[in-house]
C-alpha cells in the first residue's frame, strides 16, 4: 500500500510533537488531514498537499466530520493547560474521539500517553492511561506509546530542566529529583509513531517507550548543567513535596504556572520501560539521556534560525512582558513597522549598517559599547565593514558577523562583542500591499545568572536604541529613494 492511498487523521498538528510528527508525515508523502481548532493559522504551515479542517475533540460533530475516508488517526491532544478539570476535559474528548472513529471504519488509533506503574499514580499520567483505555475499549485497533519525559528543545520536560538550571546557581533540590526515568529524545518519540503505521498487529497494544539509559532527574540537570558549562550546587533535602516544588517553579518560569504544577507532581513516579517488546517490535534504537540532551541543544540553534519570530508573537496574545517575552532560554525583542518602499528600496539602508555609515541611532552609544569591548579583550568596534554597499555571509560587521543574509528579504548578525551570553539583530521585510514591513528583532542567549542580569540591566537602553534605529532606518528609506 503506497503513502498516498490511505488518509491519515492528525490531531495536535499545532502541539509540539504534533507539529513534528506533522513535517514527518509530509516529508514521507502519505496523504494527511489535519483537524485544528485554528484551521487558518494552521494553513500556512502546512505543505500544499496537506488537508486542514476545523474542529474540535470536544465537539463530536466536527470530529466524526474529520473522521470521514481517515485511514489512520493520531490522537496527540490533552488538555492539561485548561483552566478546568483536565482530567474530566480528557475523558470527554477520549470519548467523542474514540466513537467518532469506530462509526467512520477507522482501521488504526495511534495515541502517545505516558509512562507510570502502580496505584498512586499523578493525576497526570493517570488521566493519560484512562485516556488510552478508552481509545483501546473504542473497537478500533489502538496503538499506545507510554513514554517517559521527551527530550527535545522547546518539550515542556526539558524547558522546566533547562529553567531550573539556568537560573539558579544554587539549587534546594527535594525527594523527587531522585525518581528514576527513561527519558526519550524527540526523533525517536517521531520514528515510532510514524513507524506505527505499518506495524503488524493483531488486536490493540500497548508499547513502551524510553531511551537507551535510566536515570534520575538530578542526573539529567547536572547533565544539562555540564553541557551548558554551568556551576551548580544541588543540596538535598527531604521536605519539599512536588506540590511545593511546583509552586516553586512557577515562581522561577512563570509561564509554566499551572502546566508545570501538573508535570511536577508526576515526577514522584518512576517512568522507566519495564516491557521492552518495543525492542523486537520496531527497528529504532533509541539514544541516550546524554546525546538526547546534547541533539536538543545543538538543534534549538537550527529552528531558532528557521523561525519566525513574528508567528510566535501573534500567538502570545498577551501584553509586553519587561526584559521581552521569552523563547526556549532566550529573551526577545521585536519591533516592526509598516513603510510606503518596496522591499528592494526598505532593504537598501538595513544592508548598510556599520562601518562609516554607523547605526542610524546613538552612534555614541555604539562607540561606548565598542571602547568596553576593547577593555575586555574583545574586538570593538574596529574591525568595520569589508564593502559599505553589499553584505555577504561570514562578513565582519564591526562587532557583528553576518551569519545569514537574502536579498532584499533578511539580515541576521552574530554578535561577537564580549558578554555573557550570546546575542543576535535580526531584520526581516516582507511585502505588504504597496509597501513593506520591515521588523527588527534583538535576541539574547544569557549564560546563568550573570548573563540574566546583564539582559535585565541593558534592557531600558536597548528599547531607547533600537527603537531609534528602526526610526533612523525608516527615514534613511526616503533619504535614498
Amino acid at each position: 500500500m503506497g503513502n498516498d492511498s490511505k488518509l491519515i487523521l492528525l490531531t495536535g498538528a499545532s502541539g509540539y510533537v504534533g507539529g513534528r510528527l506533522l513535517h514527518a508525515l509530509e516529508a514521507a508523502a502519505y496523504r494527511v488531514r489535519c483537524l485544528s481548532r485554528h484551521p487558518d493559522a494552521l494553513r500556512q504551515r502546512v505543505a500544499q498537499t496537506t488537508e486542514v479542517v476545523k474542529g474540535d475533540v470536544l465537539d463530536p460533530a466536527s470530529v466524526a466530520a474529520g473522521m470521514v475516508g481517515v485511514h489512520t488517526a493520531y490522537y496527540l491532544v490533552h488538555s492539561m493547560a485548561s483552566a478546568n478539570s483536565f482530567e474530566a476535559e480528557d475523558r470527554r474528548a477520549a470519548h467523542a474521539f474514540a466513537v467518532a472513529a469506530c462509526d467512520a471504519g477507522v482501521q488504526r488509533i495511534i495515541y502517545l500517553g505516558g509512562l507510570g506503574n502502580g496505584s498512586e499514580l499523578s493525576a497526570h499520567l493517570r488521566s493519560r492511561q484512562e485516556v488510552g483505555r478508552i481509545l483501546r475499549e473504542s473497537g478500533v485497533v489502538t496503538i499506545e506509546f507510554r513514554a517517559a519525559i521527551v527530550i527535545g528543545s522547546g518539550s515542556a520536560s526539558f524547558e522546566m530542566i533547562r529553567a531550573l538550571v539556568e537560573k539558579l546557581p544554587v539549587m534546594i533540590t527535594p525527594r523527587w529529583v531522585n525518581t528514576s526515568t527513561q527519558p526519550i529524545a524527540v526523533e525517536d518519540v517521531i520514528a515510532y509513531l510514524k513507524q506505527a503505521l505499518d506495524l503488524e498487529i493483531n488486536g490493540s497494544r500497548i508499547i513502551e517507550i524510553g531511551g537507551s539509559d535510566q536515570v534520575t532527574y538530578l542526573d539529567l540537570m547536572k547533565e544539562y548543567a555540564r553541557q551548558r558549562g554551568l556551576k551548580r550546587w544541588m543540596i538535598s533535602v527531604p521536605v519539599l513535596s512536588p506540590r511545593l516544588s511546583s509552586l516553586w517553579l512557577g515562581l522561577v518560569t512563570p509561564v509554566y504556572a499551572r502546566v508545570g504544577r501538573e508535570l511536577v507532581d508526576s515526577l514522584r513516579n518512576e517512568t522507566i520501560v519495564r516491557d521492552v517488546s518495543a525492542n523486537d517490535l520496531f527497528s529504532i534504537r533509541p539514544l541516550g539521556s546524554r546525546e538526547a540532551l546534547k541533539r536538543a541543544l545543538a538543534n534549538e540553534d537550527r529552528e531558532f534560525a528557521e523561525t519566525r519570530w513574528s508567528d510566535a508573537f501573534s500567538s502570545l496574545g498577551a501584553a509586553h512582558q519587561w526584559g521581552g517575552p521569552k523563547f526556549g532560554r532566550r529573551t526577545v525583542d521585536s519591533r516592526s513597522v509598516h513603510v510606503p518602499f518596496p522591499p528592494a528600496i526598505a532593504f537598501r539602508p538595513i544592508e548598510r549598517l556599520g562601518g562609516k555609515t554607523g547605526w542610524y541611532y546613538g552612534n555614541w552609544l555604539w562607540r561606548i559599547r565598542g571602547l568596553l569591548d576593547l577593555l575586555f579583550g574583545g574586538a570593538g568596534m574596529r574591525r568595520g565593514r569589508r564593502d559599505p554597499d553589499r553584505l555577504l555571509a561570514g562578513d565582519t560587521l564591526d562587532f557583528w558577523r553576518v551569519e545569514e543574509i537574502q536579498t532584499d528579504r533578511l539580515l541576521r548578525l552574530g554578535a561577537e562583542m564580549r558578554l555573557p551570553g550570546r546575542a543576535w539583530l535580526q531584520f526581516e521585510v516582507e511585502p505588504d500591499g504597496s509597501g513593506s514591513v520591515v521588523r527588527q528583532t534583538a535576541i539574547f542567549d544569557p549564560v546563568g545568572v550573570l548573563g540574566q542580569l546583564y539582559w535585565y540591566l541593558l534592557y531600558p537602553m536597548h528599547q531607547f536604541v533600537f527603537a531609534g534605529m528602526l526610526r533612523g532606518i525608516v527615514e534613511a528609506m526616503g533619504e535614498s529613494h
